[in-house]
C-alpha cells in the first residue's frame, strides 16, 4: 500500500453529469536514465476509482476524501 503522501486525487466527468473520484498513486522515477529532470514532473498510475458516477464534481470529490479516511484509517499508527 503506498504512503498516503503518494496519493493523489482527482475528480474527472467521463460523460455529461457522470463525475468519478480517482486515486492516483506517484510513481518512483529515481532509477529511470530516460527521465532528465524528476522535479519538473510527475508519473502516477490509477490506484483506485469509483464503480459509479456521482451527478456533481462536489459529490464525487466527498466519496473520493472519504476513501482517502478509510485508506488513513486502515493503516496502523506508530
Amino acid at each position: 500500500m503506498p504512503a498516503l503522501n503518494d496519493l493523489a486525487l482527482t475528480v474527472e466527468e467521463r460523460e455529461p453529469g457522470q463525475f468519478y473520484w480517482t486515486l492516483l498513486e506517484a510513481l518512483d522515477n529515481s532509477g529511470r536514465s530516460d527521465v532528465h529532470d524528476l522535479h519538473d514532473t510527475l508519473d502516477y498510475r490509477v490506484y483506485r476509482s469509483a464503480a459509479r458516477p456521482q451527478t456533481s464534481h462536489s459529490n464525487a470529490l466527498a466519496l473520493g476524501v472519504a476513501e482517502l479516511q478509510k485508506i488513513s484509517a486502515s493503516r496502523p499508527s506508530a
